[in-house]
């Protein structure tokens, strides 16, 4: 299991690294613009700025998986990214899917053999 979780959080950096870096410098090409709801949630998401701010996390996220540095920080920061990412594929442009499901699984064998530094987060009542 360390080896799948190494190999899923190096691919997983690499994904957000990637994807996010082409955010700003945008060398792959994206495809046809999203239409209908689709197209007025990135819209909207683009116009305000905001998709700067995630495509930095992003990166940065990316690069410390990639390093394995920081690695529980950077799986809790982008897992609110993750849960978009895939909510967005599953309401409104389900042609990403695929991949939406490939990074939260990715993002779930990562997180596995951390799982007691996680832990904390579901334990119903505060230490005494």
């Amino acid at each position: 299991m360390k080896t799948i979780s190494l190999l899923a959080r190096i691919l997983l950096g690499l994904v957000f690294f990637v994807f996010g870096l082409n955010g700003f410098l945008a060398f792959i090409p994206m495809g046809p613009v999203p239409t209908g709801t689709a197209a007025q949630f990135f819209a909207s998401m683009s116009q305000s700025h905001y998709m700067t701010v995630v495509f930095t996390l992003e990166v940065l996220c990316g690069a410390m998986l990639l390093a394995g540095q920081f690695v529980p920080l950077a799986l809790t920061v982008l897992a609110p990214v993750i849960v978009n990412i895939f909510l967005f594929h599953t309401f409104m442009a389900p042609q990403g899917l695929p991949l939406a499901v490939l990074v939260t699984i990715l993002w779930l064998l990562a997180a596995f053999r951390l799982r007691s530094v996680y832990a904390g987060l579901l334990r119903p009542q505060l230490p005494a």
